[in-house]
């Protein structure tokens, strides 16, 4: 038994003292400043297979302070993105009662002029109500909260 304390007591001081990251470790973790979209900056929305439409409306209806164009040659930045729907199968509506469906999406925005990606979010609803208008209004507000530099 006395042997047993003998070799734990270093094992556990090792692992608290060398589990821990040192200054130069934290500061490195730390992110780095994020490239913020300028207000009123205009943006393209590429074709999404039928998902830009509910975006342009989620952004309008969010208030986000960007400007939407339709050729991107006159924009700043570049909207992609995909949009999946699972529809409730006949199981999930018997067994479960519901007929929602679940909705994923993502969404990334690009500088035109850099080419770096200066956002990116992902989302997924699960027994999704409205839909994609869902996924869009959550990416509408993620994109004005996290992405565009106030006014």
């Amino acid at each position: 038994m006395r042997y047993m304390k003998l070799i734990a007591v270093p094992l556990l001081l090792g692992v608290t003292v060398y589990g821990r990251p040192t200054r130069s470790q934290e500061k490195q973790s730390e992110p780095t400043q994020q490239t913020k979209i300028p207000a009123h900056a205009k943006v393209y929305i590429a074709p999404m297979g039928g998902f830009e439409t509910p975006l342009k409306k989620a952004i309008a209806d969010k208030k986000v302070p960007i400007e939407i164009v339709e050729q991107r040659e006159q924009s700043e930045y570049e909207i992609t993105g995909t949009s999946d729907s699972k529809k409730a199968s006949t199981a999930k509506k018997v067994i479960m009662g519901s007929w929602h469906s679940d909705e994923d999406a993502s969404i990334k925005v690009a500088s035109l002029k850099s080419g770096e990606i200066v956002y990116a979010y992902a989302v997924h609803k699960q027994d999704s109500a409205h839909g994609q208008k869902s996924t869009a209004e959550a990416c509408a507000k993620h994109l004005k909260d996290e992405a565009v530099a106030a006014k």
